[in-house]
């Protein structure tokens, strides 16, 4: 019998077919020739089709943990970060699960080369860069900036631009903003630079054929669905996935694998802020509420207020 898929059109599909059929009619093929012919095929169907194998690049910044109350500092130019917890940014998470789940679920026809994540910050951003791994990242990169160093949005848009280049990344999944400073400008920024399409804060990532990836968003109106054809960007919200804990196993696995350092320098990029933060202060305290007897004291505590 002939495996032929009557899907595949022109010169290609025909020798994949004429090759599988001499196999399967070859009495000495046996089933590691019959097999070498089934990937042929799929290589070829794959490439007949368009779909791009995923090389994944994944931006992920070390904040401090969102169950922490943070604290400005006394010189009132930031929040104090010294011996705080840090983790990795949320929504950071969910794009380092969202990709590992698209080549453990075998979303993307065309399948994922490559999951790479990238950070800048001081030595201690390895430590997020590891948990990403640990989820199921492949590699690494830390790009080194000094303790208490800090670059803007632009920059970090400009470098990710480079590292896309460098890599040969065809999709970048990042969450949709930093819980430290919430600025939602770097997907945006970095989708500008490259001249991809963008789809922002999604919730719900398919793939399909030729490339197309179909992004469901959550909006004010309701919900919103776009597509386009990679490469593309993709931030992430929260409703996405759930991530996964990092299993002890997956840790040590990660420790071994490659991590590449590099410095804002050798994308060609100084880490001179544009914008100043001038000054930072707590939100006023809210005022303890207080209990009335009836509807008559209710109208007047409003009225007292102000409020009627």
């Amino acid at each position: 019998m002939m495996d032929k898929n009557p899907d595949i059109a022109g010169s290609a599909g025909d020798s994949v077919t004429r090759y599988r059929a001499e196999l399967c009619h070859d009495d000495l093929a046996g089933p590691r020739e019959y097999l070498a012919a089934r990937q042929l095929g799929s290589r070829i169907e794959q490439q007949q089709y368009n779909m791009s194998a995923l090389r994944i690049l994944v931006p992920v910044k070390r904040v401090i943990d969102y169950a922490v109350k943070p604290r400005v500092n006394k010189s009132q130019t930031g929040v104090e970060k010294a011996g705080v917890k840090h983790s990795m940014n949320p929504f950071d998470e969910l794009s380092v699960e969202e990709s590992v789940r698209i080549r453990e679920k075998k979303r993307a026809p065309g399948g994922v080369e490559d999951i790479c994540v990238i950070s800048a910050g001081p030595p201690k951003a390895q430590d997020v860069l590891r948990t990403a791994m640990a989820m199921g990242a492949d590699r690494g990169i830390h790009v080194e900036l000094k303790e208490g160093e800090e670059i803007e949005p632009l920059t970090v848009a400009k470098m990710l631009q480079k590292a896309v280049e460098q890599q040969k990344s065809n999709l970048v999944v990042l969450g949709k903003q930093s819980i430290d400073d919430d600025a939602n400008q770097t997907g945006q920024m970095l989708a500008g630079l490259l001249g991809w399409p963008q789809a922002t804060q999604a919730s719900k990532v398919e793939f399909g054929a030729n490339d197309e990836v179909t992004v469901i968003k959550e909006v004010d109106g309701g919900v919103e669905t776009v597509r386009a054809k990679l490469p593309m960007v993709i931030t992430t919200d929260l409703r996405l996935n759930e991530p996964r804990y990092a299993s002890l196993p997956n840790i040590m696995k990660a420790k071994k694998k490659k991590l590449e350092k590099t410095k804002l320098e050798d994308f060609g990029l100084d880490g001179v802020n544009r914008l100043k933060t001038i000054k930072v202060i707590e939100p006023p305290a809210r005022q303890g509420g207080g209990k009335v007897e009836d509807v008559g004291g209710l109208v007047s505590k409003l009225k007292e207020l102000g409020a009627l």
